[in-house]
């Protein structure tokens, strides 16, 4: 095999400044290296076997880490003038190695494909290896690619100290530390003029050794810093892999949710990766816990419990189980049609009394009647609701619908349904009123002077206070996206922490989030967290609007009518035929809130308890198609709500109230029912200019 010059003629210009002496002695970081000195130390150790086998005193000139791993490998009968690493070329073998660590290969493929592109021409390559030490992925120069295979220094070469001995990849494998073996340093006399640093790469969950990031050449390429190249590239690895698997913890968790019917919230869960590892635990019986886990599991590390069978079945899946453990329901978790992982539910105590039950179908349905309407679509909502407010498996629901539907109402009969005791808080804040620094601080809370303007004791979020009961987010379409992750940490995890805290607040909260944007088109966009989406939408529902709820607006008229002239100690006010027909026949674009408020302004400024047509504003009188252009300008135009998508809907909306309200912004936005700056975004979102009337 062709070797490179020796470090008696190697250029050192890049190295520290102590020059060699004589050409023979260089400085490898902190440590004096001197290439003779440590081939004649090498030699002697060979040379005396009896000597070698009794573990002998190192030389001063050896680091000890090296003299160790000679002896390691000399015990453990490695041929000393060995000039290769065995190599594994079988294609299916190297095909079962690369689906094996397939995971390990997705979180290299970004650090790997941004160094190798640097590497060409300088000597240096990159190699991935796995926990075992054989190679699975090699980048950098071409012609040290190409001079690696002489010593199988390639993919499906095995580089572990029992294989080949003392090196950079092995040795890093054995003391679980970023390590550098240079030139006569190496135990085997083939690879004597390559230089390698490797770091160990550890798996974010358990810390275990997964595999190895190396960097090699010819021994003139050795520099310093490059042990903390590697070490720094093998963080970035971790850094994707733990990415990797709170991508895959959380869709374990929504394909769990959306096939564990039976489930309650109060039940103990542990959920299992592929791998066989609690990823998450929550309510696990003191009992499990301390045989699962060696003290209370944190957040996103687990402990190995089983291998995960491939044939998926709860039956396989018991018997892989320890013994204490196969009492519980198991459900298998697939993904994307494969076996993915598994949920174990230990069931919780028997549920509350039937007392308890019948006081919270009443609550339920005195909640359900303050919806009013008996249209098709309305009741099949409702009954969504009704039947989520019911179950313990469902902890958050999404509700979807124009603005001023009444999408609070949905999120209080959740809440009156699930009420456990009369005091179970219900907590609601809009996301769309919140300016973006304050966001955190409002759903997690914050200790005393955690920043600028912070109460001086501190001050509890939504969270916080809702728990026990039901939190409301409206207009979770306006959270700002860097605020997203950390509450899809705190729905996956019950855990809150408050800014400026570490220490965790357990909560138990169930979350009913409402916008009136198409949050699909907003994932879409890059603007919402596919991820927090799947997680808030496991369930969903629409609320129609208005205009697609036929007579509900007659029966709609009629309760506010007889509400608010009951508060106001009046009598009704009568419609005539006329006027009716033609609240019925308008589009509604502020929905029911719209038609509140107009029905509460009729009692304020109508003349008499009679109301026709004269007494109705002009946009619901004048007919939509009877608009021409000129008399636009003095007219309402009719509004004509397209059949697409909500966010077209709510555009068709803010043009039509701009048109009513003659482009004044004070009045749109009371007209809509939402605040002014909720008002200025929507208006930026959409591109509307109020001039265009």
């Amino acid at each position: 095999m062709k070797r490179d010059p020796g470090p008696s003629q190697m250029k050192i210009d890049a190295l520290p400044a102590r020059a060699p002496s004589a050409g023979r002695q260089m400085v490898l970081g902190n440590i004096d290296y001197d290439e003779r000195a440590t081939m004649r130390a090498w030699e002697d150790f060979l040379a005396d076997e009896p000597k070698c086998a009794r573990d002998p005193i190192k030389p001063s000139h050896v680091r000890s880490l090296i003299h160790d791993s000679w002896y390691r490998s000399a015990t453990g009968g490695i041929n000393a003038q060995g000039h290769e690493a065995p190599l594994n070329s079988d294609r299916d073998e190297i095909e079962f190695l690369t689906r094996a660590n397939a995971e390990l290969l997705a979180a290299a493929r970004r650090s790997f494909a941004s160094i190798g592109q640097l590497l060409e021409g300088t000597g240096a390559m990159l190699v991935l290896a796995d926990s075992d030490g054989v190679l699975i992925d090699a980048i950098g120069d071409k012609k040290t690619l190409h001079n690696g295979m002489d010593i199988h220094l390639a993919i499906g070469g095995k580089w572990n100290e029992d294989a080949v001995g003392t090196n950079g990849i092995g040795t890093a494998l054995w003391t679980g530390e970023p390590t550098f073996v240079h030139a006569a340093e190496h135990f085997c006399a083939g690879i004597k003029s390559w230089t390698c640093a490797g770091a160990p790469i550890r798996d974010p969950l358990d810390g275990k050794i997964i595999g190895v990031v190396d960097l090699s050449g010819y021994s003139p390429i050795f520099r310093p810093h490059n042990t903390a190249l590697v070490a720094a590239t093998a963080r970035q690895i971790e850094k994707a892999l733990a990415e990797q698997q709170a991508e895959q913890r959380t869709r374990l968790l929504e394909a769990f949710i959306s096939s564990a019917s039976s489930y309650r919230r109060k039940d103990g869960l542990v959920i299992l990766d592929h791998r066989g590892r609690a990823i998450f635990r929550n309510n696990v019986p003191d009992g499990e816990a301390t045989e699962m886990t060696d003290g209370r599991m944190e957040a996103g590390r687990g402990r190995w419990l089983m291998n995960l069978p491939s044939s998926g079945s709860e039956a396989d899946i018991a018997r892989a189980l320890p013994a204490h453990l196969r009492s519980c329901h198991i459900t298998p978790l697939k993904l994307d049609g494969d076996l993915r992982g598994a949920a174990l539910v230990f069931p919780s105590a028997p549920a509350v009394s039937s007392v308890t039950h019948r006081e919270a179908d009443k609550h339920l349905q005195d909640a359900a009647a303050m919806i009013v309407g008996e249209s098709e679509a309305l009741l099949a909502a409702v009954d969504v609701a009704c039947r989520v407010a019911r179950s313990n498996s469902v902890a958050s629901l999404l509700v979807e619908g124009e603005t001023g539907v009444g999408k609070e109402l949905f999120a209080r009969l959740v809440h009156a349904g699930s009420r456990r005791t009369a005091n179970d808080p219900f907590i609601a804040m809009n996301c769309g009123a919140i300016t973006k620094e304050l966001f955190g601080s409002e759903l997690f809370g914050h200790v005393g002077g955690a920043f600028t303007g912070a109460s001086r004791d501190g001050k509890p979020g939504v969270f916080e206070l809702a728990n026990g009961g039901v939190l409301s987010l409206d207009e979770i379409g306006e959270m700002p996206l860097e605020i997203q992750p950390f509450l899809l940490r705190v729905l996956e995890e019950r855990v809150v922490n408050r800014i400026g805290d570490s220490r965790g607040r357990p909560v138990d909260v169930r979350l009913v989030a409402s916008t009136n944007r198409d949050l699909k088109q907003e994932v879409a966009a890059g603007r919402f967290r596919s991820d927090l989406y799947y997680r808030i939408g496991a369930v969903s529902i629409t609320v129609p609007p208005l205009r697609e709820r036929g007579e509900d607006v007659l029966l709609l008229v009629e309760h506010f009518n007889r509400r608010i002239a009951a508060a106001s100690g009046e009598e009704p006010l009568e419609f005539s035929h006329e006027a009716l027909a033609a609240l019925l026949a308008y589009r509604w674009p502020g929905n029911v809130r719209e038609l509140k408020n107009l029905v509460g302004r009729l009692h304020v400024l109508a003349r008499g308890r009679d109301i026709g047509l004269h007494d109705l504003p002009a946009e619901i009188t004048a007919p939509a198609s009877g608009q021409s252009a000129k008399s636009s300008d003095t007219a309402v135009i009719s509004p004509e709500v397209p059949e697409g998508t909500l966010a077209e809907a709510e555009r068709q909306a803010l043009k039509n109230a701009l048109a009513v309200e003659n482009g004044n912004l004070s009045r749109v936005a009371q007209r809509l029912g939402i605040s002014r700056p909720t008002l200025y975004r929507k208006l930026e979102q959409y591109g509307i200019r109020r001039e265009f009337v």
